[in-house]
Formats: structure tokens, C-alpha cells, sequence
């Protein structure tokens, strides 16, 4: 395991990050639950507070505009921040757009971080990625569908995507698309930016999801692409880096989502073990029950597995590591542990957790989406039962310390 520790640095950030979501964050909850004019009117002006102090888009460095100091500062941050549903909106470091905007810095031209990158950290645009399709499985994107025909300068895309999330009210998306289907399976895609204003773009519907039908940056749409015109010059990286791009951006896009889940599970807990101290039923608190007591004991050694998990792989990635093995074990991992300890919460508030007194039902909601975004629990068990399993046929033992093969003498 990667040496792990806060440094004082990051600990002063903590407490400002504490600080803002106490007094910008959890008091505004409800206004901002409303999804109207007045929250995003209230949305603005919390921004600006984050941006004042000096804490805006944690995720990415200073060059591209953001006030990110690597993924383990990013990891302390971010179980904090993501103990609200919309403070990643709120410091500016929301799915997909932290995500589109690492594929940017990292693979895009100079011409489109500034076109699109820039605008997009600043907070001024949103963006969404545009992979899944409705006709072919999402776990298995060679099997993608939407192509991308170059017409001298241009490409002309045609296709059909959904969970598109995000794309209701975006200036730009990301789409993947077919554009060599004679290459090898994963040379075959390419990535391409496409303003949302494009001829031939059409948001054809949201989708709800668990009865939540969102509004701009919540949504989830089915977006068709007919006879779409964009730049050559719009590609992201080379044509056919398609598919290499998508895991380089899923991959920390995946520690993202279980960074802010670390905030979901201990806000869970902490709810969980003051309303079993304060409720009191068949003569005494519901702390006082065992199985209640075998709730706050297995969530509190699951939690910290999870947040040691977390903060190994972003150490790793620091370090250059891709740390594929580490993301997909704590994937699918923190998605479990994160439905069960909102569940033992839940169940401990009994009635009063699916009521919108509390924010339980909605993270219920959310946990259990967690076991399919961003790759399903299967195929991240998958991937790392294969590397593994690849270490002992090739003669060699898995060494948790290094998280790879160590070869026997």
C-alpha cells in the first residue's frame, strides 16, 4: 500500500472546505432540491463564495484554472464534499464535467482548451459525454454503433446515445464514435467535440431515473445525432485514441465517484448513530439494540476500508501508477458498502428515512446507481479477478504491498 498522510497543508483545506459546506451547503439543501430558477439564481451565488476563498474545481491544477494539488489532497477534499448531493456543483467539481475537462487538459489541442476547456473550469459552460447506446450493451463499448464519417474536413456523425448525463442545457459534448470500423476493435472509436448547438443534435428526451427526471446538469437524455457537421480539427487526441482516451478518463473518473461517496457513507453514519442514541423504543434507545450495534460496528470498519482503499489509489496515481486493479477492486467495493450503510441507515429511521425529512431516500437512490455507472460491479470484479488470476498463470503470486505480480525465484 502507498504511504498515506495529510499534510498540514491539506489539513487547513479541509477545515475551509468543512467551513463552507456548514455554512453555504447543508442550510441551502432543500432551496437547491428544488431544481428552479430561484436555486440556480442561489447556485451562482454560492459558486462565487467558493471561488473567493480560493477552493474552486479541486480537481485540476492551477495551469488549467482549477485549485487542484494532485488525487490523495483531492481525496481529503472530496470525502468532504461529497456529503452533499450538489456541493460538487457548488465547488465546481461535478461528473462529467471534472471528467470532460482531464480528457481536455490531458488530449485536447491548444485550440480546444481554450475554446472549450477554459470556459468549462471556469464554471461559464457545462458539458456531458456522449457513449452509451440504448441497442448495445454499455459495459462493452467495441460494440458502439454511433460512426463518425470524414467528409474532407469534417466529420459527419450519426447515432443514438442515452444517459448522456448532464446534456439538457450543455454548450458542448463529447461523443464517441465510430470512425475506422475495419481497425482492430479498439483502435475503431474516436473522441469528438461537438457543440450542443450543432445542426442535427437533438436532445429527445430526459430520462427519469429511480421517478427523478432532473433538470440541466441532473439530467440523463437520449441525444440523437443526425447528419452532425463538426471539424476534423474537433477530434480529441488521434483519430482511433477512442477508446484509450475513455479508460484514461474513466479510470479517474471512477476514484472521483468513490471519493464523494466516503462523504455519503460517514454523512449516512453519522445520521445512523445519532437518531439510534435519540430514538428509544421497547424501553430504551435503539443504540442499545444489537443488531443496531452490529450496524454502527460493520459500517465503521467498512467505511475505513473503503477510505484506505480510496486513498491508495490516488497515491498510485500521483505516482504515474494507472492503478487499474486498485480503482475497479474499490469500484465496485465502496458501491457496496455505500448502499449498505445508507440502508442500515435508513432502516434505523425506519418511516421517517424515505420521507424528504432527511436526506437518506435520495442517497438510497443514488447508492444504488453507484453498482451500475461508470461500470458495473461484474465487470470491475472481472478485471481484477483476471489480473490476478494472470499473476499465478504466469508463475507468480500477487503482492498486495506492491499491487501487481512479484515473480517467485
Amino acid at each position: 500500500m502507498a504511504v498515506l498522510a495529510m499534510t498540514p497543508e491539506v489539513r487547513e483545506l479541509r477545515e475551509q472546505v468543512r467551513e463552507l459546506m456548514d455554512r453555504l451547503v447543508y442550510p441551502n439543501e432543500p432551496r437547491l432540491d428544488r431544481e428552479d430558477d430561484e436555486a440556480g439564481a442561489l447556485l451562482k451565488e454560492l459558486r462565487a463564495e467558493v471561488r473567493a476563498a480560493g477552493l474552486w474545481a479541486p480537481h485540476i491544477g492551477p495551469e488549467a484554472g482549477g485549485s487542484g494539488r494532485g488525487f490523495v489532497a483531492y481525496a481529503f477534499l472530496n470525502e468532504l464534499i461529497g456529503r452533499s448531493v450538489w456541493a460538487p456543483l457548488v465547488f465546481g467539481c461535478q461528473a462529467p464535467d471534472a471528467g470532460n475537462a482531464e480528457i481536455l487538459q490531458s488530449f485536447g489541442s491548444s485550440e480546444q482548451r481554450q475554446r472549450w476547456l477554459a470556459p468549462l473550469v471556469a464554471g461559464d459552460v457545462r458539458s456531458f459525454f456522449s457513449m452509451t447506446e440504448p441497442e448495445v450493451s454499455g459495459s462493452d463499448p467495441t460494440g458502439l454503433r454511433t460512426t463518425a464519417v470524414r467528409d474532407g474536413d469534417d466529420w459527419v456523425i450519426d447515432g443514438h446515445k442515452w444517459f448522456s448525463s448532464g446534456a439538457e442545457g450543455a454548450a458542448f459534448g463529447i461523443v464517441m464514435a465510430v470512425t475506422d470500423p475495419g481497425a482492430e476493435p479498439h483502435r475503431r472509436m474516436s473522441q469528438i467535440v461537438v457543440p450542443a448547438t450543432a445542426q442535427g443534435v437533438e436532445i429527445a428526451r430526459t430520462i427519469p431515473v429511480m421517478g427523478h427526471r432532473g433538470r440541466g446538469w441532473s439530467t440523463h437524455c437520449e441525444v440523437r445525432y443526425t447528419g452532425v457537421r463538426v471539424p476534423v480539427a474537433n477530434t480529441v487526441g488521434e483519430p482511433g485514441d477512442g477508446f484509450r482516451i475513455a479508460q484514461k478518463r474513466l479510470g479517474p473518473g471512477r476514484i472521483h465517484h468513490v471519493m464523494r461517496w466516503l462523504g455519503q457513507m460517514q454523512r449516512a453514519f453519522e445520521l445512523m448513530c445519532g437518531y439510534a442514541l435519540r430514538r428509544e423504543a421497547f424501553g430504551g434507545p435503539l443504540a442499545g439494540k444489537q443488531t443496531v450495534q452490529n450496524w454502527v460496528a460493520d459500517s465503521a470498519a467498512e467505511i475505513q476500508a473503503c477510505r484506505l482503499l480510496t486513498l491508495d489509489a490516488a497515491a498510485r496515481i500521483d505516482q504515474g501508477d494507472e492503478a487499474r486493479v486498485e480503482i475497479s477492486a474499490v469500484k465496485f467495493y465502496a458501491a457496496r458498502v455505500l448502499h449498505d450503510v445508507v440502508d442500515r441507515a435508513l432502516q434505523t429511521h425506519g418511516a421517517l428515512g424515505l420521507t424528504d425529512q432527511t436526506p437518506l431516500a435520495r442517497m438510497y437512490a443514488d447508492a444504488r446507481a453507484a453498482r451500475l455507472y461508470d461500470g458495473p460491479d461484474e465487470v470491475h470484479r472481472m478485471v481484477v479477478s483476471r489480473r490476478v488470476l494472470r499473476a499465478f498463470e504466469q508463475g507468480a503470486v500477487w503482492d498486495f504491498a506492491d499491487g501487481g505480480p512479484r515473480y517467485l525465484v
